[in-house]
């Protein structure tokens, strides 16, 4: 979160007349701040469920952690308000703390010239990087030759329309009315409500330690890295694996189906098309992008592997 700048457009390198969205905090970019993020959990029904800021106080009073809250934040606890802002207050301080992002990756080291890739890994890294594969390079923004690496996010935090499948285990989608429209939802007055060619679109991950993620994209649709990986190759070849349920892109309402991506690479192929990457190419993506994985972390791949191997197939 240290690197994420505040919801805004500008020109993309490759843009030199419409303005795009970047930056801003959660998948639809609806916070500027961490301590403004953090409220979002706190009382989201589906989340913590906290009915008001007066219940966070009083929990906060009672927390085993409440002596050490009020002596960085004097006074914190006295009243509603105070508690809640010293929250916000002591999470972003945390979150955007070097312990959130000390570069201590396997792929970091090779970058310092500490470490080698192995010959998968590297097969990985040129599956990512290619246009005529992956080109996973052109939105996970990285720089293979820089040792420097906190230039190497793996995200340009633009926003992005895949066409995620519906995910069916959310109750909200019991009902077929019901679509999470991303960016156009922003309440901001800094992405209009009428402007529709935003929905749909979901702010572009980082992928530092994807792999040990327990869910993944916006809907946490899939549990599964590869699934993820084989969905970019093949959602245009063979969108029957991945929508069986009728049409393409069924969690995009049909009026805003033309806002998916359907030209970039690899996504740009018709159906029937050979995919752009083999199960080969999958495979060492994968490998890859585990080595993205920060030193305090790497004891959970082998877990997030037998998580993997236990989830249904796709």
């Amino acid at each position: 979160m240290k690197y994420v700048s505040p919801f805004h457009f500008a020109l993309e390198d490759d843009d030199d007349v419409a303005e795009s969205p970047f930056g801003g905090l959660t998948w639809s970019g609806r916070a500027d701040t961490v301590a403004e993020f953090a409220r979002l959990p706190l009382f989201d029904a589906d989340e913590m469920n906290n009915a008001s800021e007066a219940e966070i106080a009083r929990k906060l009073r009672a927390a085993p952690y409440a002596a050490d809250l009020a002596r960085e934040f004097p006074g914190a606890l006295e009243t509603t308000a105070s508690a809640t802002k010293a929250l916000g207050e002591a999470l972003q301080a945390f979150l955007t703390s070097e312990t959130m992002s000390p570069f201590t990756s396997k792929f970091d080291d090779f970058l310092r010239g500490k470490a080698q890739l192995s010959p998968l890994e590297m097969k990985g890294v040129t599956a990512f990087e290619s246009r005529a594969k992956g080109a996973c390079n052109h939105c996970h923004l990285m720089y293979e030759h820089s040792n420097r690496p906190e230039s190497s996010l793996f995200t340009t935090y633009a926003y992005d329309a895949v066409g995620v499948p519906r995910n069916r285990a959310i109750t909200a989608n019991a009902d077929p009315k019901y679509y999470d429209l991303g960016l156009c939802e922003r309440t901001q007055k800094k992405v209009p409500s009428s402007d529709a060619k935003w929905c749909g679109s979901f702010r572009i991950p980082s992928l530092r330690n994807v792999a040990v993620r327990q869910r993944f994209m916006h809907n946490g649709m899939f549990s599964k890295l590869r699934d993820v990986v084989a969905f970019y190759a093949t959602r245009s070849t063979t969108p029957d694996r991945w929508y069986p349920h009728g049409a393409k892109f069924d969690d995009t309402p049909d009026r805003y189906r033309s806002n998916v991506n359907t030209l970039s690479f690899p996504y740009n192929r018709r159906e029937g098309d050979p995919p752009a990457m083999d199960d080969a190419d999958i495979d060492a993506i994968v490998a890859f992008l585990q080595t993205l994985t920060d030193e305090p972390y790497r004891s959970r791949i082998a877990r997030a592997n037998e998580r993997a191997s236990n989830a249904p197939l796709q």
